[in-house]
């Protein structure tokens, strides 16, 4: 092994993945139309959103839904679907990027929303686009030590805020081109909830087996992006090219360390745009026929888009596959874990 970058368990698996999608479909050709100005001013053609990065929509939520809102109506879905009685839940973590305030956490409402018992531990957990995939291999481990029976994960995030003052922003006279480019990544995100329940394999022969995984910091290239919630400001060149080399780097170090992932049937990869996914498959050597997409009608939707992703493929994923998840969170941070299905 290779320092603490491999880790394995050996007693739990994943009882249910579940998506809540944003209701209100807002098109890339809407944010071009508040765009016209400037992009005729600066000499830019509209289309790019949707041409380069493959995005044709992402969704929105309703001004009076929050982030936790959202995080906790996808963790309402996931406890229903795993068929568990929420009582024995023993830890809730809350990985989303938006959040509302800094204190308390957000894991405090999602909680309180799904009438957690009071012997739940909650607390959030944030790593850029990282945070689920994080939660679900301390989840895994803490399980794994008989500390907890089950785990419930869920994330809450929303781009209309983000979006709406970066439009704004980029409509102003004195924008330039540098500032469009620089705020480029902003208009690729999207909005949604996503939701985990894990628990002990020997009580759900029927669950999904979380193997293990590996992962890679390169933390040399923390200020490629830099966000608030409603300020983004991203180099996506050097982001892209980093990302990349600190995902290879993860790879190499996975097969050095006995992950045999070369012939999985399935990878779900972070989504964030066609340029990232095609050049990530090209790197890693992985086939884009089984990397499903959900950015081009969703976005990138932080930490909530790996498990979206598994969530809306799982009725492709037969008994038995083997399922690659992995993503590169900005900072930089890399993750893939194995699951057996």
């Amino acid at each position: 092994m290779s320092g603490n970058t491999s880790f394995r368990h050996h007693g739990t698996s994943i009882l249910s993945v579940e998506a809540a999608d944003a209701p209100i479909v807002v098109p890339s050709t809407d944010f071009d139309a508040a765009l016209t100005g400037t992009y005729e001013r600066l000499g830019l053609r509209p289309g790019l959103l949707e041409e380069v990065a493959g995005i044709v929509e992402r969704r929105w939520w309703p001004e009076d839904v929050s982030y936790a809102d959202a995080a906790a109506r996808a963790g309402e879905q996931a406890i229903q679907a795993a068929g568990i009685d929420r009582a024995q839940i023993g830890l809730l973590v809350d990985t989303s990027v938006c959040r509302a305030h800094l204190e308390p956490s957000a894991a405090v409402d999602v909680h309180r929303q799904l009438s957690l018992p009071t012997s739940c531990l909650n607390f959030d957990l944030a790593n850029a686009c990282l945070g689920f995939v994080n939660a679900m291999h301390i989840a895994a481990t803490m399980i794994d030590a008989g500390q907890i029976r089950y785990a419930l994960i869920v994330d809450g995030e929303g781009s209309r805020l983000l979006q709406e003052t970066t439009l704004e922003r980029l409509a102003r006279e004195e924008t330039t081109t540098a500032d469009v480019f620089a705020e480029f990544a902003s208009l690729t995100l999207g909005s949604g909830g996503a939701a985990m329940v894990l628990g002990p394999s020997d009580a759900h022969p029927e669950g999904h087996r979380l193997i293990g995984g590996e992962s890679r910091a390169g933390t040399e290239h923390n200020d490629l992006c830099v966000g608030s919630i409603d300020h983004m400001r991203t180099d996506t060149k050097a982001l892209l090219e980093a990302g990349l080399q600190v995902a290879d780097a993860t790879w190499i170090t996975a097969r050095d360390n006995g992950w045999d992932w070369g012939a999985a049937e399935h990878y779900i990869l972070h989504q964030i745009s066609s340029v990232h996914t095609q050049l990530m498959c090209k790197q890693i050597g992985l086939d884009p026929e089984r990397v499903p997409m959900t950015f081009p009608h969703r976005g990138n939707i932080g930490p909530a888009s790996i498990p979206t992703t598994l969530a809306l493929h799982q009725e492709h994923i037969q008994p038995g596959d083997t399922v690659v998840i992995g993503g590169i969170g900005s900072g930089i941070n890399t993750l893939a874990s194995e699951i057996l299905w």
